[in-house]
């Protein structure tokens, strides 16, 4: 072939080749980004609408149902899904992979705007923003002072800390938790306005016509000029407190006589708290492009200095830090490199047993492996776990084609023949064979490319990874390593004891085999059926016992705790079981910080009776129990605290959203009246499996309301209209934002409301006043509307406009998420009518589409194998004999995950057999290669394929023994990570075992028994 010969001929052209790999691979790691997971840039675009007041009913039927029947005619779309809650609409609308997200959002945008006209004109204008995968934020800083209070805190931050930390590298934003913005906040008394005849909107009007700051233009002389500025806007409390609200009898009315003005926090409903004390949390963002480890290390490495900056009594702490784990885990298998790399050159040398051959391809792989890096940067690819997972695999692969080569030009000279000359020979005759092999390996990679959903688009750099690796190893192999042997390669006359008695102990393992072989051979059909039969019945029967899952569920440091109060319940109510929650977790010797969000959300408003917890453990080699033993012991006395709904989450892989739980299971129909029905029976029997835990469902129809009836004949008779008073009652129950104040360069909202200890019993209403537009005479409330206590949703959901209702839990230790989901479609077939419908979202979703797309990539992979073969053997027979091997790995693959601790059918197992297709079809490929040129010069069938398993046996298991100790470091994995590597690591090892196995005797059978070049037997 043309590529050896030249290489061999011309060493130097062939070492520079090399060279400029590893020159322009080290260069593109160097730009490569570092990340979790690749970057996966989902278009999904959320519309939010707030209208002040208004109940979940109005905001559905106003709001949502508008948009919603706008937006749905847009192209590409997959799912709407909607919330519509007490002030709050909130659409998300997520497009198919295909679709551009910016063009996307364009599309969204134009669509609300044509229906804006349609909304109630004192609804906020609806926000339309594309939801960014990168947007959440990678570190939490704890902002925590003993002098100063949230207002303070959050002040200083916005004006001190959040721009030095915005301008180091990588940085996008500094988002606040549990913030608290200062505002004027104006506190009314409704029996001194009613005592001065006044109302709520002679205070607004008085507040609108008194802070102003208005220019007033400029003096001008012949020689001087100034600037006239007319001080009348209002900056202090004291200025509030003394405007005149009007001349009542002669006697200037100001706002101190019918309330109070003073400096105070726009929103107190929400809070922080870290490690069981009042703080503020500072979020980094991250730029989508930036490395999370450097950007990290920056913030880290500049807290010190914030720190000594700050005034007395201030402080700031890392609460929460995503990154450890991403450096944990990357370190991890860079560790697993080393040592896949270590194992492997040990299994070269032990079968070669010379320094000199050993060196050959020890040097091939790091030549690969830093060429790879060639493919992820022109892919515009990361370093991420997945990337590196495949250059764990890899080192197996790359490795593969020198040894091949390396072993056939090793035998000749171990015959006598000159190196230079059996470096030609011997890689002439093997060209062939290993281009087989590395097209057939970067093939069966190609279907994963094309996996649809999230999990497609994360493997696809998993997998074009590794066929890059691959594709250079091969190059590499026909270039470098041929010439290295006709260097470095000499007959050795005399060796030593060790090589002698492992030579030996070869040679009668080559003898045994030919006996054993020989033998098999004369029993073709029974060997061939029996061996087909066991891996039919072992795959059937592994298919239905293993238990099923989207990806397992990784020690990532992090715990999540929930906390749902009942409907109704205030935020005094959740502090006080947090601090509850806070005790349990300062109990866990394991815990370093424990991160506890009050109504969590960065969009106002939110609802109160929620409450998230961050919990952080030590690092992993300081401790002894895992993540998931310290979840089964906070889990139990979470959910037994009475008067809330508490239960613990441990962070999902594959980048799902930790909020929601595993199981979410979707029942639609047409009214919540039906679904609440439907929904109860599910839930009760979905309680009853001790699989699923923390069950819930979001249909919530028990929030308290108060319902005000308005009579509208009286309301008419006293010269009133409706717009007065529900204007009255939403300044003073739900505050009103009148005007503006600026204070140090800053402008913040004036605030109008009812003082707190007026709105504390529904009584209170009726103690309102309004004025008549007639008479100009005070009219009490009560005269006027009557009150009831009422339930109302807390939200109202759509799932693809109909309304539904989601099921949600978490599952049990040695539950899989295929059984929950089994169980739920088994009862929902029991108590679902007909007239209504079921679908899945989050997790389950994801798990349905990839598990059902990865069985079709199984099947592609096979096929294109098999054509990637028929093409370079110009044969449809061959390949069939090798893709005979597949179903023999396939058993041992599956076995080994069944008798493994926690060994699940997942994704990472299901890639790990997708590539197991690839590698042990090389087997077949070299044997049925070698037998092919032996028939060709007229030995007959059964010889023929008995030399080429015999003389290709050694290849076979040094190849064999590489892949398999190369995959040894994943399914032994301990640190960081490790259950996402065990599975794939599992699988190769176990498959590769029993399949090389097989393979010895599957081949040589089918091959006599298949081959065109059997005429007789």
């Amino acid at each position: 072939m043309f590529l050896p010969r030249i290489s061999i001929q011309r060493p130097v052209l062939a070492t520079v080749m090399s060279l400029l790999l590893v020159l322009i691979g080290i260069i593109s790691y160097q730009r490569l980004s570092v990340r979790e997971y690749p970057k996966i840039d989902i278009p999904v675009v959320s519309v939010r609408t707030v209208y002040k007041g208004a109940s979940a009913e109005i905001i559905e039927s106003q709001i949502t149902k508008p948009l919603e029947d706008s937006l749905a005619g847009i192209e590409g779309i997959r799912t709407i899904k909607s919330s519509s809650r007490e002030e709050v609409s909130q659409i998300t609308v997520e497009f198919i992979l295909e679709r551009n997200p910016d063009e996307a959002a364009n599309d969204v945008r134009d669509r609300v705007a044509r229906v804006r006209g349609v909304l109630p004109d004192v609804a906020d204008e609806p926000v339309v923003s594309k939801i960014d995968a990168d947007a959440n934020a990678i570190i939490w800083i704890a902002f925590s002072s003993q002098r100063h209070d949230a207002l303070e805190i959050t002040d200083y931050a916005r004006r001190h800390v959040v721009d030095r930390l915005q301008v180091l590298p990588g940085v996008a934003s500094v988002i606040i938790g549990g913030d608290r913005q200062y505002a004027m906040r104006v506190w009314l008394d409704r029996n001194r306005l009613a005592a001065y005849q006044l109302t709520p909107l002679d205070v607004e009007t008085a507040l609108k016509n008194q802070n102003l700051e208005v220019p007033s233009g400029r003096i001008e002389s012949n020689q001087r000029e100034f600037t006239v500025l007319m001080k009348s806007d209002l900056q202090t409390p004291e200025q509030f407190n003394n405007i005149i609200i009007r001349n009542v009898n002669g006697y200037p009315v100001r706002l101190r006589d019918v309330g109070n003005a003073e400096q105070g926090a726009a929103d107190e409903r929400n809070a922080v708290r870290v490690n069981g004390n009042p703080a503020v949390g500072l979020g980094i963002v991250k730029q989508s492009t930036a490395n999370t480890l450097e950007v990290g290390r920056a913030v880290k490495a500049e807290l010190p200095k914030i720190n000594a900056s700050l005034p007395a009594g201030m402080q700031l702490k890392v609460a929460f830090d995503t990154s450890l784990f991403i450096d944990e885990s990357i370190n991890s298998v860079y560790h697993a490199i080393a040592e896949a790399l270590v194992l492997v050159v040990l299994v070269i040398f032990f079968f070669l047993r010379s320094w000199r051959a050993t060196l050959i391809p020890f040097v091939t792989i790091p030549v690969s492996l830093i060429g790879s890096f060639i493919f992820l940067y022109a892919m515009h690819f990361s370093i991420n776990i997945l990337t590196l997972l495949g250059l764990v695999l890899a080192i197996g692969l790359v490795v593969d084609d020198a040894i091949v080569i390396l072993e056939n030009i090793h035998r000749r000279i171990e015959h006598g023949m000159k190196p230079y000359q059996a470096a030609l020979e011997g890689s002439s005759e093997i060209a062939f064979a290993v281009i087989a092999m590395t097209l057939t390996l970067a093939a069966v990679f190609a279907p994963l490319a094309f996996i649809g959903g999230n999990t497609g688009r994360l493997f696809t750099e998993f997998a074009l990874t590794v066929a890059g690796a691959v594709l250079i190893s091969g190059f590499v192999a026909l270039s470098l390593t041929p010439m290295m042997c006709s260097k470095l390669l000499h007959h050795e006359k005399k060796h030593g004891r060790f090589y002698v008695v492992i030579e030996n102990a070869l040679h009668s393992l080559n003898e045994t085999y030919r006996r054993t072989l020989t033998r098999a051979l004369q029993h073709r059909g029974w060997i061939l059926g029996t061996a087909i039969t066991i891996a039919i019945v072992t795959i059937g029967s592994m298919a239905m016992l293993l238990r099923s899952e989207l990806a397992p569920v990784e020690d990532r440091g992090i715990l999540i705790g929930f906390m749902l109060g009942p409907e109704g319940a205030t935020l005094n109510y959740m502090e006080k079981y947090a601090k509850q929650v806070e005790q349990m977790y300062a109990q866990v010797p394991e815990v370093n910080t424990y991160f506890m969000v009050l109504a969590p959300g960065l969009e106002k408003p939110n609802p109160v009776n929620l409450a998230l917890s961050f919990v952080s453990f030590k690092p992993w080699n300081q401790r002894s129990r895992s993540e998931h033993d310290i979840a089964r012991e906070l889990a139990p006395k979470l959910f037994g605290l009475p008067g809330i709904f508490g239960f613990i989450i441990e962070p999902p892989s594959l980048g799902q959203n930790f909020r929601n739980q595993p199981l979410q299971y979707v029942v639609q129909a047409n009214s919540y009246q039906e679904l609440d029905g439907v929904v109860s029976k599910l839930l009760a029997k979905a309680r009853g499996n001790p699989g699923l835990i923390a069950v819930d469902s979001d249909l919530k129809l028990n929030k308290p309301q108060l319902a005000v009836d308005v009579n509208r004949d009286k309301i008419a008779d006293v010269g009133l209209d409706i717009a007065s008073v529900g204007h009255t009652l939403e300044t003073l129950l739900g505050g009103r934002q009148v005007t503006r104040f600026k204070r140090e360069g800053e402008q913040y909202d004036v605030i109008v409301k009812l003082a707190d200890e007026d709105r504390r019993n529904p009584r209170d209403l009726s103690s309102i006043y309004v004025r008549s537009n007639t008479t100009n005479e005070l009219v009490q409330l009560s005269n006027l509307v009557s009150l009831r206590e009422t339930v109302a949703p807390k939200e109202l959901n759509h799932f693809d406009r109909f309304r539904s209702a989601t099921i949600s839990a978490s599952i049990a230790p040695n539950y899989s998420l295929g059984e929950a989901l089994q169980f739920m479609n088994a009862a929902a077939k029991d108590i679902v009518p007909a007239t209504m419908q079921t679908s899945l979202d989050g997790q389950s979703r994801e798990f349905s589409e990839s598990g059902a797309a990865l069985v079709l990539i199984f099947v592609l992979a096979i096929v294109f194998i098999y054509l990637v073969l028929a093409a370079q053997f110009e044969s449809f027979i061959d390949p069939l004999v090798i893709i005979l091997t597949v179903p023999m790995a396939v058993t041992g693959a599956l076995l080994m995950l069944k008798f493994s601790d926690g060994g699940t059918f997942n994704v990472y197992s299901k890639v790990g057999l997708v590539m197991l297709v690839g590698l042990i079809t090389k087997h077949g490929i070299l044997i049925v290669a070698f037998a092919n040129e032996l028939c060709a010069q007229g030995k007959p069938v059964v010889e023929a394929v008995t030399e080429a398993a015999v003389l290709r046996l050694r290849p076979i298991l040094m190849t064999t023994a590489a892949m398999v100790l190369g995959a040894l470091p994943l399914a032994f994995a301990s640190a960081a990570g490790a259950e996402s590597r065990q599975p794939i690591g599992m699988v190769i090892v176990g498959g590769l075992l029993l399949g090389t196995l097989l393979t010895l005797f599957v081949v040589p059978t089918a091959y006599t028994l298949l081959s065109r070049h059997n005429k007789s037997t």
